[in-house]
């Protein structure tokens, strides 16, 4: 089956949270103030969420970029800074979500309001108070913010139309659709010439926008799995407007009129109550000779056949698809009927079934060691990283608390494994110290 992929990859990324206050109280009357620093509050999550409205990926195309705001760092007096406020970001029903990097699927996203957290914002660092104890009662120990969670990630959302293009195959429907969209879709002059459906986005001269797919031939027969009849219900099941594109030229010697009913005979047997969708009527090829006469003729017909059934309102649009005149009015009107028409239930096998999707990868190991050419050990990992990122430096008592953890994780003892001696640089990032036995 195939459907339009629109696809977008945008960059976001989550608040780094705030940083911890080193800072005593100083009060009147009380000669060593305890430790008064509060900690920095969460950075800001970058959240998508399902907007039912939204149709297509359009808006990623001119804003890829989404960043939350970092936490407020902690103050003195023992005031935590504030957490930011999430973003987020309005995608359409049916959009599947991967890690562009790695590929591995991280949500899909169907039903309106539905959200997925996609950059996790950096916890706040702790301040000083924190680190107070019966030992150190006045620490000069304050953690900076957690980095917040950065990364590349995939929209595709699998479009189904909302417009469908019905009528005798070689009636223009493919050239109308590549005169109204950008899809491109292969013409020629013989029958059955569409396949598959073609799909295009289409945009008003007034800037709306919506999906139309040339349904392929629905030729008499079709809806008994004749030719191509089922694999494209799904498309129809979806249309809230069904556009039905007749020649009226009337070159391939068939009656304009006669072509009507039979498409509109062909619809209601597939009892996917399409005859219940709004109908316009494209009177196509009118740069042709004949063409004026039919359509009067075709007017009449319509107004002597028409049952209630077909209510009073079946608007007909005369156009050339070949040299485009009638399109815009045509478009506009389209558009209009979108608007008031409500969806139509989709068939059963439509419900997606739920998946469930686990967010974040285990961790790897904490660190790796390599060796740079001047000799230098070079630390790397993500949890090392996070670590050191969230150290400060300011502070002496902070920077022993960092050699304490890096001892914990097990780095002394690897790096002493691998041949370190005493005197030896290591280096994280950007940041150089001596290794001590």
């Amino acid at each position: 089956m195939s459907m339009f992929l629109d696809q977008v990859t945008i960059d976001v990324k989550a608040g780094k949270g705030g940083d911890g206050m080193v800072a005593f109280r100083r009060e009147k009357y009380v000669p060593d103030g305890g430790p008064a620093g509060g900690d920095g509050g969460q950075g800001g999550d970058v959240i998508l969420v399902v907007e039912e409205g939204l149709r297509t990926l359009m808006d990623f195309r001119f804003n890829r970029h989404f960043k939350a705001q970092p936490g407020e760092n902690g103050m003195s007096k023992g005031m935590h800074g504030r957490g930011s406020e999430n973003t987020f970001v309005k995608v359409p029903p049916g959009t599947t979500v991967r890690d562009a990097e790695t590929g591995t699927l991280i949500g899909d996203l169907i039903e309106n309001g539905q959200t997925l957290t996609v950059a996790k914002g950096g916890r706040g660092g702790r301040g000083n108070i924190r680190f107070a104890s019966a030992k150190n009662p006045a620490p000069e120990i304050a953690e900076n913010g957690e980095p917040g969670q950065e990364r590349k990630i995939e929209l595709e959302l699998k479009v189904l139309a909302d417009v469908g293009l019905v009528g005798f195959p070689s009636v223009g429907k493919s050239t109308l659709l590549s005169v109204i969209s950008s899809a491109r879709p292969k013409i020629g002059a013989y029958h059955f010439t569409t396949l598959v459906p073609n799909l295009g986005m289409v945009s008003t001269s007034d800037g709306r926008s919506f999906a139309a797919a040339d349904l392929p031939g629905l030729i008499e027969g079709a809806s008994q799995g004749v030719g191509l009849g089922t694999q494209f219900l799904r498309h129809i099941e979806r249309t809230r407007v069904i556009l039905h594109v007749i020649d009226m030229s009337g070159m391939e010697g068939r009656d304009p009129y006669e072509d009507y009913l039979a498409i509109n005979k062909e619809l209601a047997s597939h009892n996917l109550r399409l005859m219940e969708r709004p109908q316009i009527i494209v009177a196509n090829k009118m740069d042709m000779p004949e063409a004026e006469e039919n359509l009067k003729k075709f007017k009449e017909q319509i107004e002597k056949e028409r049952t209630d059934e077909y209510a009073d309102h079946l608007p007909i649009f005369p156009i050339s698809g070949v040299s485009r005149k009638g399109i815009e009015p045509l478009l506009n009107a389209t558009a209009d009927l979108i608007d008031i028409t409500p969806e139509f239930p989709l068939y059963e096998e439509e419900v997606i079934e739920d998946t469930v999707h686990y967010g974040f990868q285990p961790e790897g190991p904490e660190f790796s060691i390599d060796r740079d050419s001047d000799a230098t050990w070079i630390l790397s990992g993500e949890s090392l990283e996070r670590l050191f990122q969230m150290t400060n430096f300011e502070h002496d008592e902070s920077v022993m608390r960092f050699a304490r953890q890096l001892r914990g994780m097990g780095i002394d003892e690897a790096l002493r494994a691998r041949g370190a001696k005493d005197g030896d640089i290591v280096r994280i990032g950007e940041y150089e110290f001596e290794f001590v036995e």
